[in-house]
């Protein structure tokens, strides 16, 4: 009988697995260090927080590779497995868009069906389209909201008379159907509410009834625009004026439509007429009724970053500036006694004049690397509240003007305690609410110091409703709370929608419209007695 022992395991193999235990302790102190930071950005927050697991797998693959602590068969097996793995995973894994505003992205299985609404479900509402809607009683209780983010492209609703409490009197759901791709909001008009969708390769202009849901017409355009991480479909909102409806796709076409029937008047290729790159994320900005004319933004080449078009024929006016278009949306406003059309580009604020486009400001800030999204708070005083997220934070501006008729920016104060995103703040009593990095925040506008920071919305939107506010999670429900400098209070939250949500809620006065790429639903909001 052989009674010779086993030979002894060599000292490297006696040995703990050193580098895996600390690197696997120092990525994890490395992601809980970073989740405790209250005021670094939520975007990197969260690619940081995914990369260094990943950073720390591929150390440990590579040390798996080298080290003697393993045979050279076994390191082999090792090798060829987590190549049939990864050859697997890209075999059967598919990026399905992004999990958040953070910009991650979003896996399925390749075999998974689409969430998005299939066409036999959204077709029978173009079959069943008709122009003739039936007056309805309740017309009296909604209001006009032509355009995006409110009747004054301000984010500010007024006389609305909502209740406060949503708890013992919710609100009403009217309808909820099944709606095309896409972050276009609702503009309403006369009860008639229209917004931009994808369904295929067609990007559709569509009008629906507000209390039915019902649809009324719907103009179809060749157009797709699609990116990983924004989507598909358009992003703007349509602006309703004098019985017309224009509106800016996804890919630059601006489209004026008959607003009772859909039927095309004029349509106007921005980018490729004026042989301009799309930006990466699509075209965005709502058109801007000015006078005759309806203004929106350019395209990535640098370049005219405004262009202006006769309402009435789509001729040309003029397109000016020297900039690459960003994406937020044109707005008219009023500084130092000159009516003015400001424009948030890649690299600056600029105010044109409407009847030439004249630059009359033309005001660097925050970099032109990153989005911004956010629309200019113009203030009184003749101040402008600018803001935006990816680390570039948020400023006031004094505007004066000039003996040669410009205007000049002064910067008043500049800080970190508004970072919005692709969402805009709006004010009120010398005080701006608004998602700072997810959260919803109160700063003092005359000192820049946040109040108050509360509650978790993500990428959502907000919207000023007298004294209280309405918050549209990114993840789809709303929430009703009191817009205070005192502190955040919440009065009430409805299920409305269950994915991501990017689209802008609408009030027409006590109908709450909301929507996202998948799903629309109306609601009628309790009043006060």
């Amino acid at each position: 009988m052989n009674t010779e022992s086993a030979p002894p395991l060599t000292a490297s193999r006696r040995r703990l697995p050193w580098f895996p235990i600390i690197t696997l302790l120092l990525g994890a102190g490395a992601v809980i260090y970073l989740r405790s930071l209250p005021e670094f950005e939520r975007n990197l927050k969260g690619w940081l927080s995914a990369g260094i697991p990943l950073l720390i797998l591929l150390l440990n693959i590579l040390w798996f590779v080298i080290t003697p602590r393993f045979s050279w068969k076994t390191r082999l097996v090792g090798v060829l497995v987590l190549v049939a793995v990864g050859f697997g995973f890209k075999l059967a894994v598919r990026v399905d868009g992004t999990m958040d505003g953070t910009g991650l992205p979003k896996f399925a299985w390749k075999w998974s069906s689409s969430s998005q609404p299939k066409a036999k479900e959204i077709a029978p509402l173009i079959a069943e389209a008709s122009t003739s809607v039936v007056q309805d009683p309740r017309l009296a209780q909604a209001s006009d909201v032509p355009q995006f983010f409110g009747p004054n492209r301000d984010g500010v609703i007024t006389g609305a008379g909502l209740a406060r409490d949503w708890k013992s009197k919710p609100p009403k759901e009217f309808w909820r159907q099944p709606i095309g791709q896409g972050w276009s909001a609702y503009a309403v008009v006369g009860g008639k509410a229209y917004t931009q969708e994808q369904r295929g390769e067609e990007e559709l202009v569509t009008c629906y009834d507000l209390f039915t849901g019902k649809l009324i017409w719907a103009h179809a355009d060749d157009a797709h625009f699609s990116q990983w991480q924004s989507g598909d479909g358009p992003h703007a909102t349509p602006t309703v004026h004098e019985g017309r409806v224009y509106t800016y796709g996804g890919t630059g076409l601006l489209n004026c439509l008959e607003a009772s029937t859909g039927k095309p008047i004029w349509q106007r290729s921005v980018l490729t007429e004026n042989k301009l790159a799309n930006i990466e994320w699509g075209t965005s900005s709502s058109p801007l009724i000015v006078d005759d004319k309806v203004v929106v933004t350019g395209g990535y080449t640098l370049g005219p970053v405004l262009f202006a078009y006769q309402c009435e024929t789509g001729e040309p006016v003029w397109k000016a500036g020297h900039d690459e278009a960003s994406y937020a949306s044109p707005a008219l406003a009023t500084l130092a006694g000159k009516q003015v059309i400001l424009s948030n580009n890649a690299r600056a604020l600029t105010a044109f004049d409407p009847a030439s486009g004249t630059v009359l400001l033309d005001y660097a800030w925050g970099g032109d690397k990153w989005p911004k999204a956010s629309q200019p708070l113009v203030l009184s005083g003749d101040r402008i509240f600018l803001s935006a997220g990816y680390g570039m934070g948020c400023q006031m501006l004094q505007i004066k003007a000039e003996a040669d008729g410009s205007l000049s920016a002064a910067e008043l104060w500049t800080g970190m305690k508004m970072k919005t995103q692709f969402n805009s703040p709006s004010a009120k009593d010398g005080y701006a609410y608004g998602l700072d990095d997810g959260r919803f925040a109160c700063i003092d506008l005359a000192t820049g110091e946040r109040l108050w920071k509360e509650g978790r919305f993500a990428s959502g939107q907000s919207l000023l409703v007298d004294d209280l506010v309405i918050i549209q999670n990114e993840s789809g429900p709303v929430h009703l709370a009191v817009a205070k400098p005192e502190g955040f209070e919440e009065l009430g939250k409805v299920e409305a929608l269950s994915s991501k949500t990017w689209n802008h809620p609408t009030l027409s006065g006590r109908y709450l419209l909301v929507r996202n790429d998948r799903e629309a639903v109306c609601y009628e909001l309790p009043l006060m007695k």
